[in-house]
Parts: C-alpha cells; structure tokens; sequence
C-alpha cells in the first residue's frame, strides 16, 4: 500500500511457498509453448525470441509461482490501472488480462479502485504520479460519463503522463481508447431473440450519460426498427434505464413485465442476474416465460442457474491492445488519439428459448 493505492505483487499473482516447484507441463501449456522451450527459459539458455521469454515468464506469474531468482529482472516501471468497484466481475477480469501482459513486458501494475466514499479520480490520479507511474490505464472511468468535467486529461497531456482508456471514447481527450461495439452488441441481441419469435422486446440499461450506455441504446432502437419494424417512439417506450448492478436490473425488469416483454435485453451481466431474479419472483420460467439476455460474458455466468446467454466482450484482446498502444507510447512512438473498436461476440446457453404463442 502507498498512500492508499495498492500494489500488487511485482510479477503478478500470489507467491506459492511450501509447494513443489511448478510443472514444466503446466507452464508450457499456460504460455502455449513446447516444454522444450520452457525448460530452455527456465535454465536461462539462450536462443528463444524475446517475446516467448516474456510469455513464459508472465505463466510462472500468472500459474502464482515466484520466478527462479536467476531470472529476475529490475520492473521496467509502474504503470497505474484504475478501475470501478470490483464486486461486478468483468472489472477484475480486465484488471487481470491488463496485468499479465503488463507483466509480459516486465512492468508492474499498480491498482487503483474507485470505491463509493473512497478516494476521487483525481485523487488517485495524483497518487499514482507520486508513485512515479510511467503511464495510466484508465478502465470506465470519468472518460466515459459525457456530463463529467474532462480537463483532468487535458491536464494529464500538458504534464507528459502518457494514458490509454478502455471503454468511453471521448473526442475531448487526446488519447487512444479501446472499445467494445456496443451498438453491434445490441443488434445482435436483437436479431438472436427475434428468430426466437418475440417480437416485443425491453432494454434494461444503464444512465445514458455513460458512453457505453448511450451505444447500447442506439443499437437497442436500431435493431427494433430494422428487425421488428418499430417506431422509434414505440421502441423508446421499451428502454428501462436504471444501474448497471443486480438490484439496477431486478427494478428494471419490473416495468419491462408490467409492459408485457416477452424477452430482456440486459447492459451488463449484473443487470441480467437481477432480471432472472425478478422474473422468478412473479413465478415465471426463464427462459420458456421470460427469455434474459446479458452483456460481458463475465467470469461465472457460465455457472448460473440457467447459464446466462449474454454478448462476450473481447476482454483479452481489448487488453492486449490498450497495453499496446501505451507502451507505443513509453517507447516514444505516439499512438493517434483515435478510438479502436473490438467486435462482440453471441454466446447462446440457457437463459433464451423460443417465444411462445
């Protein structure tokens, strides 16, 4: 802990003590290597690229194994990642995919979260810069509220700290951001229910001053005039804006059932669990009353009770390329203030069936 920003261990993951030393196996198939090449890392002999070193390295971090002492190397240096509350799981899942490529490159993650009653933004931003940061990544944070004052960036810019943002683009800001397609998300969703049969179809939604809630919105009222042949005052009529949590998506899904919608399109897994749940407290079946679906492919919703269809964002790749465009950036090579956008992805399980007449 420095001055309330935690520090996670330097090479990621916890240390193992009292264990036997990590397979050989196991490190080759986290770092998607032969064992041969493993085992050359690992005894430190030359002729593996750079690239495969740094892969198999990052598996003993990310397999939680402390590195063997002969191949230590000094952090390349501290880069910030701040994010929102951790209880909503596809927050960690992005902290760890920034973390392991992070460490990859031989820097060390500092993790910043923005709790209810906590520390601001700002506050934390200016933590981090008196931790000697090199650079920030900033996860949907103040970047992506549109009523938000965005001259912290600007200011951040003037001072050299070089950033990258992940979800809500902003042309205010002059840095690079990674984004899911929202608004393909959405019309997806919408295609998938409408081959099921249903035709009258609700949104449960985040504030709509959140980039990413505003996309999902169009894209919603998009896929409802294109596919259904709605109005664009019929389809407003079937958006429920509410939280992004469980308790958000439980009172959206109230006023969606009492306008008798047949399916729920939900703007993030969270709100998809608090739909289910008020469904099934007015005594319907989901999928065959009620067919739910969410948004992140997060962690457990492979798990639940039915497992939850959602639109998986690309979490790993979006990571990839946020670290990407910030070491470009370290490297003295600027990356064009633009926004890159990651193409979603349909994952039918159990929470769809077809409508019924």
């Amino acid at each position: 802990m420095v001055d309330g920003v935690t520090i996670p261990p330097s090479r990621g993951g916890a240390v193992r003590t009292g264990v036997a030393a990590p397979r050989l196996a196991d490190i080759a198939a986290q770092a998607s290597v032969s064992e041969a090449t493993a085992s050359r890392v690992m005894n430190g002999k030359p002729g593996v690229a750079s690239g495969t070193r740094q892969r198999v390295l990052a598996a003993l971090d990310v397999l939680g194994y402390e590195r063997p002492v002969r191949l230590r190397q000094r952090s390349a240096g501290l880069i910030g990642l701040l994010t929102p509350e951790l209880t909503n799981p596809i927050f960690p899942a992005f902290a760890q995919a920034v973390e392991q490529v992070l460490a990859g490159h031989g820097y060390t993650p500092v993790l910043c979260t923005q709790l209810p009653g906590g520390a601001t933004e700002d506050e934390l931003v200016e933590q981090l810069q008196e931790s000697g940061v090199n650079g920030i990544v900033f996860l949907s944070g103040k970047h992506s509220d549109t009523s938000a004052d965005h001259t912290r960036y600007a200011e951040l810019v003037d001072r050299g700290v070089p950033f990258v943002l992940i979800n809500g683009y902003s042309e205010q800001i002059s840095a690079p951001c990674v984004s899911c397609d929202d608004r393909a998300a959405m019309r997806m969703a919408v295609h998938h229910l409408a081959e099921l049969g249903h035709e009258r179809i609700g949104l449960a939604i985040g504030p709509g001053r959140y980039v990413p809630a505003h996309r999902k919105t169009e894209g919603f009222l998009d896929g409802l005039a294109s596919i259904l042949g709605y109005t664009e005052a019929a389809a407003e009529r079937l958006v429920q804006r509410s939280l992004f949590s469980v308790e958000g998506g439980h009172a959206a899904a109230g006023a969606l059932l009492d306008k008798e919608c047949t399916a729920i399109v939900c703007g993030s897994d969270m709100m998809a669990l608090g739909v289910v749940r008020a469904a099934r407290e007015r005594g319907l079946d989901v999928p065959y009353d009620l067919s739910v679906v969410g948004f992140d492919d997060s962690q457990l919703v492979a798990f639940t009770d039915p497992p939850l269809t959602t639109v998986r964002q690309p979490v790993k790749a979006m990571a990839a390329a946020a670290v990407g465009a910030l070491l470009e950036e370290l490297q003295g090579s600027p990356v064009q203030s633009t926004e890159y956008v990651f193409q979603p992805e349909l994952v039918v399980r159990g929470t769809t069936a077809q409508a019924r007449r």
